[in-house]
């Protein structure tokens, strides 16, 4: 099992982890050296979101904003309406939480492109709790005409994909984990905004999975292969717009999907594809993500396994499936 030479081995027993966060600071910096237009702007959040590395670099291409974040982003689009690329960060319960609507008119309407940066997102944010357990972000910003919607899997994918956004003429949302996470990809992983990657091939069922949910997707498969079950992993960093010529061709294969994210599964990636395979492909599916609830306080890994978002879930929803085809 797992033979793609463009992701690491899950299954060994150390694995090199580090915050999805910290990829997105070090991408901003360089794309900061590439190109000069390349702008910051923060609401009281740069160590939080790794944007300081940047700051430091560029003092006089970095706006601190303070605890505004409608301004944080009203400010962005005016920023790129003269022409600049701005990126915007603070923490996803606030944006797009507290700002939606300013994204909306401002950023979206005018069709700026805006990089807005929420961190901090999902349950594995853990201790601080439902308030600031962004789980919304996906939905909100997906229904946005003209905004693109990126989750990475890894630190490194965060990295590529700023760079990638850096050059994306339209508006863009990255929504980005707290705690360290494993790191799957290599330098050599292709990314590209809108494709998917598969990471595992199969013909039984499809794992389609988004940001930190990808490494446990991985597992899933691996446990599958020794249940008899071949099954083909999906991530997809991209969640709008969706590879969709990719994903029904695995599920014209498979005959099943699952999905799996850290967020609501409605509005969100298992909203996506369920929107996707009805029209196209209906397939027997089964959404993993939290379902129509707010998080609650705890150790992450144990609120991911609370939730049911880890690879025992995900394995367990892939055998209902594949029994319903």
């Amino acid at each position: 099992m797992n033979n793609n030479k463009l992701i690491v081995d899950v299954t060994k027993e150390e694995i090199q982890k580090a915050p999805i966060r910290k990829g997105f600071g070090i991408g901003l910096k360089k794309a900061g050296e590439q190109n000069s237009n390349v702008v910051a702007a923060c609401a009281d959040l740069t160590e939080s979101t790794q944007m300081f590395l940047f700051k430091e670099a560029f003092p006089e291409r970095f706006v601190e904003i303070g605890v505004a974040e409608q301004n944080l982003v009203t400010i962005g689009s005016g920023l790129a309406a003269g022409g600049k690329i701005p990126f915007v960060s603070s923490y996803a319960a606030f944006s797009p939480g507290r700002n939606w609507e300013q994204i909306r008119t401002t950023i979206c309407l005018n069709d700026r492109p805006v990089k807005i940066v929420g961190s901090h997102a999902g349950v594995s944010v853990g201790p601080d709790g439902a308030t600031h357990q962004m789980l919304e972000d996906i939905a909100l910003m997906r229904v946005l005409p003209n905004m693109v919607v990126i989750a990475p899997c890894d630190s490194i994918e965060a990295e590529k994909a700023t760079l990638a956004m850096a050059n994306d003429p339209r508006p863009n949302y990255m929504r980005l984990a707290r705690e360290a996470t494993p790191i799957i990809t290599i330098e050599s992983t292709p990314f590209e905004i809108g494709k998917a990657q598969i990471f595992e091939s199969g013909s039984d069922v499809t794992i389609i999975a988004t940001g930190t949910m990808t490494y446990y997707a991985l597992l899933a498969a691996n446990q599958l292969y020794k249940d008899g079950i071949e099954a083909e992993v999906i991530h997809l960093a991209t969640i709008k717009p969706l590879d969709s010529q990719t994903i029904i061709k695995s599920l014209q294969k498979t005959g099943a999907v699952v999905t799996a994210e850290e967020g609501q599964i409605i509005g969100g990636l298992g909203g996506a594809i369920a929107e996707l395979a009805a029209e196209n492909c209906p397939v027997p599916i089964r959404r993993i993500g939290i379902k129509d609830r707010f998080g609650e306080s705890g150790q992450p890994e144990e609120l991911l396994h609370y939730f049911g978002l880890d690879n025992d879930h995900i394995r367990l929803a892939a055998h209902e499936v594949v029994n319903k085809k």
